[in-house]
């Protein structure tokens, strides 16, 4: 087990019918054990998933972009140029990546030792501590870091110290940066933007739409968010497939939509869609928000002398994870409504996913939902009416008996 793994599981005791604890022993519960959650980054989206999938998740890889390179790009080469012939007081380096790739790219056009002795002698930015162990990585040292590993810092030191006829170069991420650069030119500063990549619409758009289709069909629990681009090109997808009023909805209510950081949720904060960020910008946090939201958004219940949680796409029952397939999870969540009332076969039928018309499609589903909660007395069949969730006496009275 890795280390601080085990604050992410807990231990949920076995009961029999009667409610109390059985003898034989239990897995333990993973905090993200039934629930699916969709990774849209383009980079490192495969370091976000094994974290995710340890702590139990089920992932769906769609990156929504790629990221292009610009060495041969001209507008980089100019700019790089640009900052040679006339010298930067200030340097701003913002990812890690990107820092590496100027550099490189500065090497494959024979300008890299100059390039490394314009940065030396330039007030070096790092935004944070990864860019600043690029910079290292390349023999400079940095002078000043953000605690926050906010450019919003940042802006507050330059301003603070004074920009006016000062010459900023800075190194361009591909994420909106609002207000960041007008502030400084409003206050005196040429900036110089450094594009060190661009982001392009993934070579193969086919994970990004069944992404889409499973968050609008309620198929994910969260989508997570590493970019702004990202988040805005699954936006604009959404728009060419004429469902990103659907999409929206989904975000808002059902599908939880996790940011890296503000910067990331700009996009979906944008269309009024309120998102979930860590308190520090990194995976690991991210991940730890979604194990806390995802299972907090449950509510247990007391059925048939059994514990039971409807957890996105899976049941636990007394603490053991029963995958359920989507026509039955599509009755259970019916149910689970108004737990303990009736739902008529009509109704049901009405949740299945393309059941058209035949009530016989609402028996076969929940014969299968049934056989695999691995309790069938969980549902009681109510003759001539329809069916219910068993509670408890003492909790059913809560609800009513319909």
């Amino acid at each position: 087990m890795h280390e601080g793994e085990h604050e992410d599981r807990r231990r949920v005791p076995r009961q029999d019918a009667d409610g109390r604890p059985a003898a034989a022993a239990v897995p333990d519960v993973r905090p993200l054990d039934g629930f699916t959650v969709g990774v849209t980054a383009a980079r490192r989206a495969e370091e976000l998933g094994a974290l995710l999938e340890r702590r139990g998740a089920q992932v769906v890889y769609a990156p929504a972009l790629r990221i292009v390179p610009l060495s041969d790009d001209a507008e980089l080469l100019a700019a790089t140029k640009d900052l040679l012939d006339r010298a930067p007081d200030v340097v701003i380096a913002t990812t890690a990546i990107g820092f590496r790739g100027w550099i490189e790219a500065a090497e494959g056009w024979g300008l890299g030792e100059t390039l490394l002795a314009r940065l030396e002698a330039a007030e070096l930015l790092a935004r944070g501590p990864k860019v600043k162990g690029a910079i290292r990585a390349a023999g400079l040292t940095e002078t000043w870091s953000p605690a926050s590993e906010s450019l919003a810092e940042v802006l507050e030191r330059l301003l603070e110290e004074g920009v006016r006829g000062r010459r900023i170069a800075l190194q361009l991420h591909g994420e909106p940066l609002p207000g960041f650069v007008e502030s400084l030119r409003a206050n005196g500063a040429e900036v110089v933007g450094v594009p060190v990549y661009r982001w392009m619409p993934p070579a193969d758009i086919g994970p990004v739409d069944r992404l889409l289709d499973a968050a609008v069909g309620r198929g994910l629990d969260a989508v997570t968010f590493t970019s702004a681009p990202a988040a805005a090109s699954l936006l604009h997808r959404a728009e060419e497939r004429g469902m990103r009023a659907d999409l929206l909805t989904a975000l808002r209510h059902d599908v939880l939509p996790a940011c890296v950081g503000p910067v990331t949720a700009l996009p979906l904060e944008a269309h009024e869609v309120t998102t979930y960020q860590p308190e520090r910008f990194r995976l690991g946090p991210l991940v730890q928000l979604l194990c806390r939201e995802l299972p907090g958004r449950v509510r247990p219940l007391t059925i048939a002398g059994r514990q039971v949680e409807i957890r996105g796409q899976a049941v636990l029952v007394d603490g053991e994870l029963r995958p359920v397939p989507p026509a039955g999870m599509a009755l259970l969540r019916a149910l689970a409504r108004r737990p303990g009332w009736v739902v008529s076969r009509a109704d049901l039928l009405r949740a299945l996913p393309g059941a058209g018309r035949d009530e016989h499609a609402v028996e076969t589903a929940m014969t299968r939902l049934r056989g695999a909660l691995g309790a069938p007395k969980l549902i009681q069949t109510v003759v001539k009416r329809g069916y219910r969730l068993a509670l408890d006496p003492r909790v059913g009275a809560k609800y009513g008996d319909g």
